[in-house]
C-alpha cells in the first residue's frame, strides 16, 4: 500500500481507534518511515512534529497500541488504525484514556 505523503509537508494523519469499543484515543503523524516501521512491528508509531523525530507509542510508558486493522481513507492520505490498548490502557499523555476528553459547549447547532 502507498500513501500520499506529499500534502503535509510528507506527513499523513493517524487516527487511532480502539479495536472492540470504536472510541477514538488519539490523532498523530505518521511520515514514510514511521508507516513502515508501524506495518513491520505491529504497534503504533508516529513522527513528532515538536521533536522530529520517530517514536512509538507507550516505548517509555508501557501503554502501547498493538494494531488489528489498518484503513486507508480514499485519497490514500490519511489512515485509521484499530488498536488494542496495551498497558494500563491510558493512551494519553496526561494519563487519560484518550485525548478525547474535553467537550466544547459553546457552539450553536446549525438550524435544520
Amino acid at each position: 500500500m502507498t500513501l500520499d505523503f506529499t500534502k503535509l509537508d510528507g506527513l499523513v494523519p493517524a487516527v487511532v481507534q480502539d479495536h472492540e469499543t470504536g472510541e477514538v484515543l488519539m490523532v498523530g503523524f505518521m511520515n514514510d518511515e514511521a508507516w513502515a516501521i508501524t506495518r513491520r512491528i505491529g504497534y503504533v508509531t508516529f513522527y513528532s512534529r515538536t521533536r522530529n523525530t520517530l517514536w512509538t507509542k507507550g516505548e517509555t510508558s508501557g501503554n502501547r497500541l498493538a494494531v488489528k486493522q489498518i484503513l486507508v481513507d480514499c485519497d490514500d492520505d490519511t489512515v485509521l488504525v484499530k488498536a488494542v490498548r496495551e498497558g494500563d490502557g491510558n493512551v494519553c499523555h496526561t494519563g487519560a484514556r484518550t485525548c478525547f476528553n474535553t467537550e466544547v459547549t459553546d457552539w450553536t447547532e446549525a438550524a435544520r
